[in-house]
C-alpha cells in the first residue's frame, strides 16, 4: 500500500535520506523506491543534486524510476536547467533511465555542450537513449562538435555515445578526420576504429590514432 505524508514509515524514510551515514541513506532510498509515493518525489530530486556518494545517487535514480513519469519528468526537466552541475548531471542520468522520449526537446545543443564534463557525459548518454528515430544524423553532427574535448575518460564517453548511434556517424566522422585540430582528428579516428571493432579498447585506439595524426603532421623527407 502506498505511503501517505502522515505515515510514520514515510517520515522515517525521508529523514533517512539526509542521514550522515551512507548505509542509512542507501536503505532509505531503497525503501522509498520499494513503496513509491508522490510525497517522495521532491525530496528524491533534491537529494540527487547534493548526494556525495555515487552508489546512493544511483539508488535515488532507481527510486525515481519507480514513480509515475507525470510526477518525475517536470521536476527532472527543471533540474536540467539548474545552476548546480551535479543536479544537471544526475537529472540527465535519471531521464536516460526513465527513457521517455517526450523529454527529447530538452536535450539541446547547449546541454550536449555543457561546460562541465560530467554533465556533458550524462547528456551524451541520455541523448543516444532518447533520440527519436530519424534524428540520429543530426545528433551525430552535434556530438561531433565535442570531439577532442577533455581527458581520456571524457573522450571515451563521447566515442561510446557516437558508436551507439551506429553507421549514421560515418559521414560526420569522415569530416572530423580532416579537422585542423590534431586532437579532433585523433579522436575521430579512434571512434572510427571503435565503430569497426567495438571490442577494441579505447586506450589502444586513441593511442594508435594519435600516432597516425603525429606521423601525418611530421615533415616529409625529400
Amino acid at each position: 500500500m502506498a505511503m501517505t505524508r502522515q505515515d510514520p514509515d514515510a517520515t522515517q524514510a525521508l529523514r533517512g535520506l539526509e542521514d550522515s551515514r551512507t548505509s542509512v541513506r542507501v536503505q532509505a532510498a531503497l525503501a522509498v523506491g520499494t513503496a513509491p509515493d508522490p510525497c517522495f518525489v521532491d525530496k528524491l530530486v533534491e537529494r540527487c543534486a547534493i548526494e556525495p556518494d555515487f552508489f546512493v545517487r544511483d539508488m535515488l535514480t532507481w527510486a525515481l524510476t519507480r514513480h509515475p513519469v507525470s510526477l518525475t519528468l517536470p521536476e527532472l526537466l527543471r533540474e536540467v536547467r539548474s545552476e548546480r552541475a551535479q543536479a544537471r548531471s544526475q537529472a540527465l542520468h535519471t531521464l536516460s533511465k526513465i527513457g521517455d522520449r517526450q523529454v527529447w526537446p530538452a536535450i539541446t545543443r547547449a546541454v550536449l555542450s555543457d561546460a562541465d564534463d560530467e554533465v556533458a557525459r550524462s547528456a551524451w548518454r541520455a541523448a543516444v537513449v532518447l533520440v527519436p528515430e530519424g534524428e540520429e544524423p543530426g545528433l551525430a553532427t552535434v556530438l561531433a562538435t565535442q570531439l577532442g574535448r577533455g581527458a581520456q575518460e571524457t573522450q571515451l564517453s563521447l566515442s561510446q555515445a557516437l558508436v551507439a548511434l551506429g553507421e549514421v556517424i560515418t559521414p560526420t566522422l569522415r569530416v572530423a578526420t580532416a579537422s585542423s585540430d590534431p586532437r579532433v582528428r585523433a579522436h575521430a579516428l579512434a571512434t572510427q576504429r571503435l565503430l569497426r571493432d567495438p571490442d577494441l579498447g579505447f586506450e589502444w585506439a586513441i593511442e594508435e590514432a594519435r600516432q597516425i595524426v603525429a606521423l601525418a603532421g611530421a615533415p616529409q623527407d625529400g
